[in-house]
């Protein structure tokens, strides 16, 4: 089966390609259809993810799959939340969004800055699936005082996981996905899948 992967994110599709080996599904980013993303105007991360798959599937008449991620920093009232890729404007990078972050919290203590990645996968099988496979995921942490690490994107080099002297920036993509918000998410979307 073709499945389209609704996302421009490169990080995204590397992560989703390598937790969906198992299903022996040929992964197409929408990129090689020339789609380029939707607004993402959901109030919600599954409401954001239904909206970039359904979009997907629509333009290339392929069953899709879509996530929509983010971080939920308590200090922040949950920001960034849904506005994680844009929280320092609407085409900012990883380190201009990583920079506002710590100044937002550049006066709370280490101990008060609890968070954790958010997401929520998606599967419709068309873009007008009324019963779409839907996984969720969280992974519990702290925002650091400074970036740490090389791999990883988004807030990895800031995220500290639950349990861990490190970043998610520091981890290797496959412990990174054994222990992620992600892959959580991608575990739950396949214990759903059809066999």
């Amino acid at each position: 089966m073709r499945v389209v992967v609704a996302t421009g994110n490169r990080g995204k599709l590397r992560e989703l390609a390598a937790l969906l080996v198992p299903l022996g599904v040929e992964l197409v980013p929408q990129s090689d259809f020339g789609i380029e993303p939707p607004p993402e105007t959901g109030a919600t991360f599954l409401e954001n993810a239904l909206i970039k798959a359904r979009h997907a599937a629509r333009i290339t008449q392929l069953p899709a799959i879509a996530d929509d991620s983010g971080l939920e920093v308590d200090a922040l009232g949950g920001a960034p939340g849904v506005h994680s890729a844009r929280f320092a404007g609407e085409s900012a990078s990883d380190a201009e969004n990583n920079e506002k972050l710590l100044g937002a919290l550049a006066s709370v203590p280490h101990e008060k800055r609890t968070a954790r990645y958010r997401a929520v996968i998606v599967f419709v099988s068309g873009p007008n699936d009324l019963m779409p496979l839907i996984g969720e995921g969280a992974w519990e942490g702290h925002i650091g005082l400074a970036p740490r690490g090389a791999g990883g994107f988004g807030y990895d080099p800031l995220f500290e996981p639950a349990g861990s002297t490190g970043t998610a920036a520091e981890l290797t993509p496959a412990a990174k996905n054994a222990v992620s918000h992600r892959g959580a998410a991608l575990r739950a979307l396949l214990a759903r899948w059809p066999r």
